[in-house]
């Protein structure tokens, strides 16, 4: 074996498969399913215009992969959604940065309306609107990237949590919760628990901070017209269509240790009451609720690289909220810096 990868979600899944090209690779998984926390509660999106600068460009490098994938899927992996930012008074400047974005554009009052009818008429004068952005199917993206994974010889072994891993003679000599392993390049692609893996390795973490992000379902009475994803710059609420109803977030952030988050209830009532405020759903009940860790890195940005002082460790963390969105372009570059190849 040439690679372990630790960590089956996007991150793990997507960097695998890119490194099984050439490589012989093992991927090795803590839970009985693959993605089954963070990468399975994505809300779904690529929005170009969200995210620091090295996500923006990452996500814009990852367009034409969504669009016309490289490998098998069982249907289109993107449908257009667009994206609707909304910003209150004060907030002027901030629509303004984002029409510096591909696709993005500063609408009126006349606009917003027509494009969300759910929104409270005179309550925003104006928006910038994403019309590139997308609904991705997040779960056809990990079972295709798994799938292709294993079309090139790749190993997923599930139930097995790395427990200690030593450096010797150029080998990583791994104890996992389902037997012992071995490769001379050993990939931390655990998410919320990378910097857990790191420790079990004997290398220093990097500081990762893992922070809930709470979800739900709610159907109004009256039907639910199509509108575009829509969030207010200050990230108070994010809403979007979903089947009969509409998916809602706090956008909320609280800083957590690596687990199984509950939604926070306290914030998804502050979220209805500021949903209220600004449309005509008039919501109620929450049908059902859930919350995922976007775990960030020290400064924000995603962290592709060896490890300053531990050989053959490969950091491939710190994805924030934008694992999914920047997940093909992310996983070609850190392949590349692995392989020491030109980046495509």
């Amino acid at each position: 074996m040439d690679v372990i990868v630790v960590g089956g979600g996007i991150a793990g899944a997507s960097i695998a498969y890119e490194l099984a090209a050439h490589r012989e690779v093992l991927l090795i998984e803590a839970d009985s399913t693959p993605g089954s926390q963070t990468t399975g509660r994505s809300a779904a999106t690529w929005i170009d215009s969200y995210g620091p600068p090295a996500v923006r460009t990452l996500s814009e490098a990852s367009l034409d992969w969504f669009l016309n994938p490289p490998i098998e899927t069982d249907g289109d992996l993107a449908r257009p959604m667009g994206c609707l930012w909304l910003g209150a008074e004060g907030h002027e400047q901030h629509l303004r940065d984002l029409t510096k974005t591909t696709g993005v554009s500063l609408i009126g009052a006349a606009e917003i309306t027509e494009l969300n009818p759910l929104l409270r008429p005179g309550l925003f004068d104006e928006a910038a609107y994403d019309e590139r952005a997308l609904d991705l199917d997040v779960a056809g993206l990990h079972h295709s990237y798994l799938r292709a994974f294993k079309a090139r010889g790749g190993v997923v072994n599930t139930r097995s949590a790395l427990l200690e891993a030593t450096r010797i003679n150029g080998i990583w000599r791994v104890r996992t919760a389902n037997g012992d392993l071995s490769a001379p390049l050993l990939v931390n692609a655990a998410g919320a628990w990378g910097d857990h893996v790191a420790t079990a390795c004997g290398v220093q973490p990097v500081g990762l901070e893992p922070r809930r992000r709470s979800i739900f379902q709610s159907v109004p009475k009256e039907p639910v017209p199509h509108f575009p994803f829509t969030i207010t710059v200050d990230e108070t609420f994010y809403l979007k269509p979903e089947g009969d109803g509409v998916l809602c977030s706090p956008v909320d952030a609280d800083l957590q240790e690596p687990g199984d988050p509950k939604p926070n209830d306290l914030e998804i009532a502050r979220a209805i009451d500021a949903i209220n405020d600004a449309t005509t759903l008039n919501l109620r009940s929450v049908r059902t609720a859930w919350a995922g860790q976007r775990t960030f890195a020290p400064g924000g940005d995603p962290i592709a690289r060896f490890d300053d002082t531990a050989e053959g460790f490969f950091w491939f963390v710190g994805q924030g909220g934008w694992g999914i969105q920047i997940a093909p372009a992310h996983a070609i570059a850190a392949a590349a810096r692995i392989e020491s190849a030109r980046l495509p």
